[in-house]
């Protein structure tokens, strides 16, 4: 039986029952308030905010730890601006000649349209690229496992990291989004996963009215 390095087990750490239920409380608490928005304030959010929430972010289980995740953090004006102009044009193709009736209805009720001003107001835009093959230390290429349901992970760690922070957020997926390989210098063999505007809420910030799904209509408990 081949033997593999390990080490002790310092962080867990175990809470009563009654603990458990009253960290899981007050967290359930905390993110059912999170919103998705799209009006955002100019604001500055200092630099060590973004990092913390990348370092929790970066604690996320991966198939066979490959960490098959990479972050690009815009702030510069000029980018944003270029990000903007090149995502507007992939969702009005969208919106006119792409999306199915179906799928416009669905999205009728969030308002959304092929205007994009949170990518230029916010003051930060995250890229978040999964990387399907790896580059070792010693220059060797690896082929990463799971690294869509990985880079998930990792990314909704960050969301929430994020929100705990008191920040607001947006997941924006304009498809295609290959032009942000091309803006942001990335290799191909990365591919864009999600792009997450951030920042403060405008003063005048209104969401939709819609409702989350009750724990019966999304889980099915087997046994107990």
């Amino acid at each position: 039986m081949k033997h593999h390095p390990s080490v002790p087990l310092t962080g867990y750490r175990e809470f009563s029952i009654e603990e458990m239920r009253s960290r899981l409380s007050e967290f359930q608490s905390d993110v059912q308030r999170r919103r998705t928005v799209r009006d955002f304030s100019e604001r500055a959010v200092p630099r060590d905010i973004i990092e913390s929430a990348l370092r929790a972010a970066g604690s996320a289980p991966s198939g066979a730890n490959l960490q098959p995740w990479h972050f690009v953090v815009i702030s510069d004006a000029d980018m944003k601006k270029r990000i903007r102009v090149a995502a507007e044009e992939e969702e009005k193709d969208f919106y006119e000649h792409r999306a199915s009736a179906e799928w416009l209805a669905a999205l009728e009720p969030l308002g959304t349209d092929t205007r994009k001003p949170f990518l230029e107001i916010a003051p930060y835009l995250i890229a978040v690229f999964m990387q399907k093959t790896g580059v070792l230390p010693d220059g060797r290429k690896v082929k990463h496992y799971y690294p869509a349901e990985s880079t998930g992970l990792a990314t909704g760690i960050l969301i929430t990291a994020l929100h705990r922070a008191g920040l607001v957020l947006l997941t924006h997926t304009p498809s295609p989004m290959g032009f942000l390989n091309e803006l942001l210098d990335r290799p191909k063999r990365e591919k864009p996963f999600l792009l997450l505007v951030v920042g403060y809420p405008a003063t005048d910030v209104r969401v939709p009215d819609i409702r989350r799904k009750m724990l019966h209509e999304y889980v099915t408990f087997v046994g107990d």
